[in-house]
């Protein structure tokens, strides 16, 4: 199909907001265009609301903005030409759009607006790692190139989001972004985890307490402190990194000299932000993950069925967070030994996604939203639910919360029927063979992931589909 041309409608847009002399920048988000007009009067508001191919105009976050609708980037190539713009194209982030009030819709529209823009590739990666699963299970051996390398086309961009996240971090806080991808890349250097243990550590910080942390290694006499996860896949840490990072900058940017500023800045930011990630950052995400590690062993110790309710509920907002980890090596622990309950409240919990996002499908009234909820939801069935998190039900909020219901449910009953794994296996589907051993619960898993996927279904029917892009 041929591309459709704009270019009247660019002639008009710049026209009536006050010519191109009138513009001082230019960007684009997922259905806005986003001016920085040096006179905001002299644009036409009454004109351009009513103009055909036009929505609305909105002023906020001190940009003038033209909604457009989900072909924004067609218009937007077609602006440039008519206004002599030069610009790489690339979207926006919404900030302007964050919500004013509580903390928690500030921090959900944070994380929303920071995962948008690689929505598209996230997905993609989640259907490629389902794929390799069901290559794996038609008999094809891990090993084979095929395998590795369609296996690698989709976890490496599991394994390496910090660094992508360091991108749109970057957009967000206003960092530079070449900056924000030198710290992301010390946080996930190859093999560093390495250099910070070893068989006899320097002294132990905390010792006897939840938190006690074995000290090998120290920066001019500071602890570091560095996770035996390492901070692979992880979100959180780079987001509090890059907005450290970008204050920092700040203040460089603002007291260095113009004539050094573009070395000296980026020096000074790497050098001072990078140690803080290692000893402070890192570290205190850390620590509260076993915290949280310790409180849910003390749940499990008092009822199975409690312990399933609260981990179900809140095992998403705890991965969202990197408090996971807190529970993790416990699970690999009991593995070791034969078979493990600690993480199996939660395995099911993707299903709810699943249920919830095929819901969205069926009702919603946007395409964009219909286009990446399909990708999504065969992602969500493999297990992989962070496209379905961070690009719909997160950003719509209750769909969310719906989710965390049917996740204490399903878990309520894993727990009830005191389910074990045998094997740290797939995800999703490819979880069945991880509850074959000496009792085999392959039954109550099916059973707990129809329950989670028919009430993440049937939950979300009660809410509010609300619009994410046309607003």
């Amino acid at each position: 199909m041929a591309k459709k041309d704009y270019t009247e409608l660019a002639k008009d847009i710049v026209a009536h907001v006050g010519g191109k002399e009138n513009i001082a920048g230019l960007k684009h988000c997922v259905t806005r265009l986003r001016f920085n007009l040096k006179d905001e009067s002299k644009a036409d508001d009454d004109y351009l609301k009513a103009r055909d191919g036009i929505v609305t105009v909105v002023k906020a976050g001190g940009q003038y903005q033209v909604v457009i609708g989900n072909h924004v980037p067609d218009v937007y190539a077609d602006v440039q030409k008519v206004a002599g713009i030069s610009g790489d194209g690339s979207l926006d982030i919404d900030e302007g759009d964050a919500p004013k009030g509580n903390l928690l819709n500030q921090f959900i529209s944070l994380v929303s607006s920071i995962f948008q823009p690689m929505l598209g590739a996230l997905s993609a990666a989640g259907m490629l790692k389902g794929l390799a699963a069901i290559l794996a299970a038609c008999g094809l051996k891990t090993t084979d190139g095929a395998y590795v390398i369609i296996n690698a086309a989709g976890d490496g961009v599991f394994q390496f989001l910090p660094v992508i996240l360091a991108v749109t971090s970057a957009k967000r806080f206003k960092m530079e972004q070449f900056t924000a991808l030198a710290l992301a890349f010390a946080l996930v250097y190859p093999n560093i985890a390495t250099s910070f243990s070893g068989d006899s550590p320097l002294y132990t910080l905390f010792k006897g307490s939840i938190i006690e942390s074995d000290i090998y290694a120290t920066f001019f006499g500071f602890p570091i402190i560095f996770p035996d996860s390492t901070y692979l896949s992880t979100v959180l840490p780079i987001i509090l990194t890059i907005f450290v990072g970008a204050k920092i900058e700040g203040f460089f940017k603002r007291v260095i000299p113009d004539v050094v500023k573009v070395f000296l800045v980026p020096f000074f930011t790497i050098l001072i932000t990078v140690p803080l990630a290692y000893m402070i950052i890192g570290p205190v995400m850390n620590w509260a993950s076993d915290i949280i590690g310790a409180v849910f062993q003390g749940i499990y110790g008092f009822n199975p069925i409690i312990y399933g309710i609260v981990l179900g509920a809140l095992w998403q907002v705890l991965v969202m967070f990197g408090l996971h980890w807190g529970l993790v090596p416990l699970f690999y622990l009991e593995i070791a030994q034969g078979s493990s309950t600690v993480l199996v409240a939660t395995f099911a919990i993707c299903f709810a996604q699943a249920g919830s996002l095929l819901n969205i499908m069926m009702r919603t009234k946007e395409s964009k939203v219909r286009e990446l909820s399909i990708p999504a939801f065969v992602s969500a069935l493999f297990g992989v639910t962070e496209p379905a998190i961070y690009g719909i039900t997160l950003p719509m909020r209750t769909p969310f919360i719906m989710t965390c219901i049917a996740g204490a449910i399903q878990g309520a009953y894993l727990g009830w029927a005191d389910a074990k794994v045998y094997i740290a296996g797939g995800m999703g589907l490819f979880n069945i063979p991880s509850f074959i051993g000496e009792t085999n619960y392959v039954v109550q898993f099916i059973i707990a992931s129809l329950i989670a996927f028919i009430l993440g279904f049937v939950l979300t029917q009660f809410v509010k589909i609300p619009k994410l892009y046309e607003k």
